[in-house]
């Protein structure tokens, strides 16, 4: 199976050999040589296979599935991870994931305004009476297909906004153009049903399963810079976590 995938341990390379299997298996992942619901063969056969102890290929397959990009199955093995859309680990948006994805995302901006922030969102992103926000609804598509209906709050002492530039790109790339780092989120995935005017954006029937989103960013200065909350077609959108006990 390694040798198949292309998998090569150079050890004569700096890069540790357990993230070399990483990485060779994370480009037969993204190159399609393993499609979705492939199945690797055990630890001990790959260890063997590249001539590699143990623990160095089970440290790479932990790897793996913290990623998001393995499962283990019981009575199965190890697959390569079927999802509609991943999202990985690390801080990001739903447009940085379909892009990552190789997908090509569209934006209709549905509503603009740039407003006095209600007590609400002040509280939220920890602003003084007074303080304005950016205050938006985007409906995102995939091929044509609504995916998702989002309405967020951000502040507007980072980047200038207006609804052309966020129809032509993500909110989170356009705001590290002002320079933010984003550092950490608090977030909340829930669900609900559609309401009359969800389904019809949506293209789906009302009453049908929506999956909720609501989340708080952080940049590295501790600044909260947006506040959103999403909802997605259950039928084509589902968040993946891998859990580990301490």
């Amino acid at each position: 199976m390694a040798n198949n995938l292309g998998v090569s341990i150079d050890r004569s390379s700096p890069v540790p050999l357990y993230h070399q299997v990483v990485q060779g298996i994370e480009a037969a992942i993204n190159s399609g040589i393993l499609e979705p619901g492939s199945r690797l063969d055990n630890e001990i056969d790959l260890a063997a296979q590249l001539s590699l102890s143990r623990p160095t290929m089970r440290k790479a397959m932990d790897e793996l599935v913290r990623s998001g990009l393995l499962v283990r199955k019981r009575g199965v093995g190890t697959q390569v991870v079927s999802s509609q859309v991943r999202r990985p680990l690390e801080l990001s948006s739903l447009y940085d994931d379909l892009t990552n994805n190789g997908k090509k995302p569209t934006t209709d901006v549905l509503g603009f305004s740039h407003i006095e922030a209600d007590e609400r969102t002040l509280a939220t992103l920890a602003l003084p009476a007074g303080s304005t926000v950016y205050h938006f609804t985007r409906l995102r598509k995939v091929a044509g297909k609504p995916l998702a209906l989002m309405e967020n709050w951000v502040r507007d002492d980072i980047v200038p906004m207006d609804q052309d530039l966020l129809a032509a790109e993500g909110l989170y790339a356009i705001l590290r153009s002002g320079g933010v780092n984003f550092r950490l989120a608090n977030q909340r995935i829930g669900a609900m049903i559609a309401t009359d005017y969800q389904a019809g954006l949506l293209e789906t029937l009302p009453a049908s399963a929506l999956v909720t989103m609501e989340r708080t960013a952080v940049d590295d200065t501790g600044r909260r810079v947006e506040t959103g909350h999403h909802v997605y077609r259950a039928d084509s959108y589902s968040f993946e976590m891998t859990l580990v006990q301490r």
